[in-house]
């Protein structure tokens, strides 16, 4: 007897330890260490560019490092000067070509002499694709943050519209079924 009842308990404690495990949940969890590339256009535009380079050159582990270290800097630097001279363009433009300049001189630094040549010759075409990326991007993250807004608290709650109130009414029935 006594055992069936220790059997019994034990058997009920093990269903409800069981029942108390959440279930594993198919949605990913964001990692909170990384910033999203909704938050951090300047760092995706300097990835995009990166990976274009590197499938482009051709280029081992530490040339990719390298060139995405550089790219990271030079796209932060060309999106503060961007910013700052917005109602410019001849000066954006002027400063940015130094940037671009000062690029080419940490590539030549690493890079063989047959991917530095290969880089050079579509050197306009990878500073096309940063400015196309840069004024494509604008419009899109602003478009998704609107549509899909970042949790605003820690507990993953969001933000939104706050009810309306019902406009003040007259007292009775003054609507369509008033007779």
């Amino acid at each position: 007897m006594k055992t069936a009842f220790a059997t019994l308990v034990l058997a009920l404690l093990a269903g409800a330890a069981s029942a108390q495990q959440a279930p594993n949940s198919p949605v990913a969890v964001q990692d909170k260490t990384q910033p999203s590339p909704r938050l951090n256009p300047i760092a995706s535009r300097a990835d995009q560019l990166s990976n274009q380079m590197v499938r482009d050159l051709r280029l081992n582990g530490y040339q990719a490092a390298k060139v995405r270290a550089i790219n990271a800097d030079k796209v932060a630097k060309m999106a503060t000067i961007q910013r700052k001279n917005a109602g410019n363009p001849q000066l954006v433009d002027e400063q940015c070509n130094g940037v671009c300049k000062e690029r080419d001189k940490e590539f030549q630094d690493f890079l063989t002499t047959d991917q530095y040549s290969a880089y050079y010759g579509a050197r306009g075409a990878y500073n096309k694709l940063g400015r196309d990326f840069a004024s494509n991007s604008a419009s899109i993250l602003l478009t998704d943050a609107v549509q899909n807004p970042a949790p605003a608290r820690a507990n993953d709650a969001t933000v939104g519209p706050a009810a309306t109130k019902p406009a003040n009414r007259p007292a009775g029935n003054l609507g369509r079924n008033a007779r």
